[in-house]
Parts: structure tokens; sequence; C-alpha cells
């Protein structure tokens, strides 16, 4: 979901959501790849690496109009974007590290998960700061785009893995943490270096080619790890609501589920096709024309 998630944003702003979008074609705004993440329901399953700053890209009017927002913000706001996106590089090669310590001392997979879950929470959810950053207009996304983009990840943190417990042990949660961990530490490190007006080519290189490999790693993660929590949510009936009940609603965690597995089918060659569009736009300089339908 996280992945898949960012690369809609990027299709859905120009470049910043299919969810990888989480685009980046456009010059960097100043904030916060594609992603998938991530990359939640339906549109917003598409996982992270190609989003604009905090989210996914925006057409050009958005972007002088974001430009023109922060030059009135000011100080203010480059300084808590650039602190937002450190913070969040921090915090992701904290993650890095922690994963590579635990792999080199135990040599296995097993318990990896419940040894970095409160920070993989905690930074995670710090990202719902996304949402607010385009609320208030200081980075040139779609609200609608990042929200989803945001809640995809939250919702395969919190309600997957955090809420189905023997699925932590899984090969495939590992395959979507490594991805998400690396992707997240590229795309926060190319919008603080862009913030800091000094870029590295290899950061840029990285943002852009990357995903070629971490896009369908994350999505085959994420997609093996709710297949693996079905059977306990069938079994135990999480967070479903039957009839009768005094709301006169039935819910069925299980089937919204299998909604979202389907729901990569379409959206993931849609969106990967567009980052690699979005690949060549960057790093080649092509010139993508539109056919008309």
């Amino acid at each position: 979901m996280g992945l898949l998630t960012e690369a809609a944003a990027a299709a859905a702003g120009g470049g910043g959501g299919a969810s990888a979008a989480r685009s980046a074609a456009g010059p960097p705004p100043t904030p916060l790849a594609l992603a998938p993440t991530s990359p939640g329901c339906a549109s917003a399953m598409a996982s992270s690496e190609e989003a604009g700053p905090n989210g996914g890209a925006a057409e050009a009017g958005e972007e002088r109009e974001a430009a023109g927002k922060r030059r009135r913000l000011g100080f203010l706001a480059t300084t808590w974007l650039t602190f937002y996106n450190i913070a969040m590089t921090a915090g992701w090669l904290v993650l890095a590290i922690a994963m590579t310590r635990f792999y080199m001392e135990k040599g296995t997979h097993r318990g990896l998960y419940k040894s970095i879950q409160k920070t993989l929470r905690f930074f995670q959810t710090f990202a719902l700061f996304e949402i607010v950053h385009c609320l208030i207009g200081i980075v040139p996304t779609s609200v609608l785009v990042t929200g989803v983009q945001v809640s995809s990840r939250i919702f395969m943190v919190w309600l997957i893995t955090h809420s189905i417990k023997p699925i932590q042990n899984e090969e495939s949660v590992v395959l979507f943490l490594v991805a998400w961990t690396v992707t997240e530490i590229t795309r926060y490190c190319f919008y603080t270096f862009s913030l800091l007006n000094h870029l590295p080519y290899f950061i840029k290189w990285a943002r852009y080619n990357f995903f070629i490999i971490l896009y369908p790693v994350g999505v085959a993660g994420e997609l093996l790890t709710i297949y693996a929590a079905l059977p306990y949510v069938k079994k135990s009936g999480l967070f479903s609501l039957r009839l009768p009940n005094k709301y006169n609603v039935s819910f069925d965690y299980y089937y919204c589920l299998l909604i979202i597995m389907a729901s990569y089918i379409p959206l993931f060659p849609q969106l990967y096709f567009h980052m690699l569009r979005q690949r060549r736009k960057v790093l080649h300089g092509e010139v993508m024309v539109e056919k008309d339908d």
C-alpha cells in the first residue's frame, strides 16, 4: 500500500501521485519518491518513490503559487520544512541501522519487526504532517493525494502488521520494510538537499533509479503480507461488524482486504510506467508528448 500510494500521488499531481508519486519530475518543491509507498484503499494502494515533497508533484501553476506562498511565509516555513525532512531522513536511517544490526546479530528475520516496531510506527505516523503542509500551502501538492498516500502507509503499519501479530515474522514484512526504508531515506535526502539548494547528482539519480527495483519489491511485500493476514482476519472477525447490531450496518474487514489487494492489479502497471516516464523526463530531458484520445 505504501509504495503503490506514492506512485498514485505522482500520477495525480503530474508526477507526484501514483503513491509512488510521494512528481519528482518538476522542480522539487521545497519540502518534503515514488511509493509506491504508499501505497491505501483502492486508488491509494500504490506504493512510494516518486512523490513530490510530502506527497507528490503538482502542476506548474501550483508550483508557482506554492513558491509564492513560501516566499510570503519566509524563513519560518523553510526552517520547519528543512527540520522536518532532516528528522525524517534521520528516522529512517535509524530504522535501517537497527534492521541491519538485528540481522547481523541474530542471523534471522524472526523478531525483526517487533524490535523496530515502535520507531517505525512513530516516524510513519509523523508523516501526517505532510497533509498539514499541503493544507497550509507550503507544499504544492493535492491534499487528497497526499492524504491517500500517507493513510495507506499508516494502514499497512497500524491495521495490518501491528494489529495482526502472527504475521509479523513473515518474510514479506521484511520485503516491504527494506523497500520503504531505502525509498524514504532517498526521498527525504532529496528534499533536504533541495531545500538547502545543494542537490548532489547521486541523490537525484538514486531517487529516479532505485524505484525500478524497490517498487516491485515493496508491492510484492505488501500484497503477500495482506494475503498472510487473511486467515487470521477471517477467523477472528477483526474490525468486522456483523448483523444484527444497533447500527444496522455490516462491515467485513476480510472482504475489504480482498478489494484492496485486487486494486493493485490495475494500479501497479499504470503507476510503474508513469514513474518510468518521469525518470526519462528528469534524468534524460525527454519531452513526453501526450496523445489525444
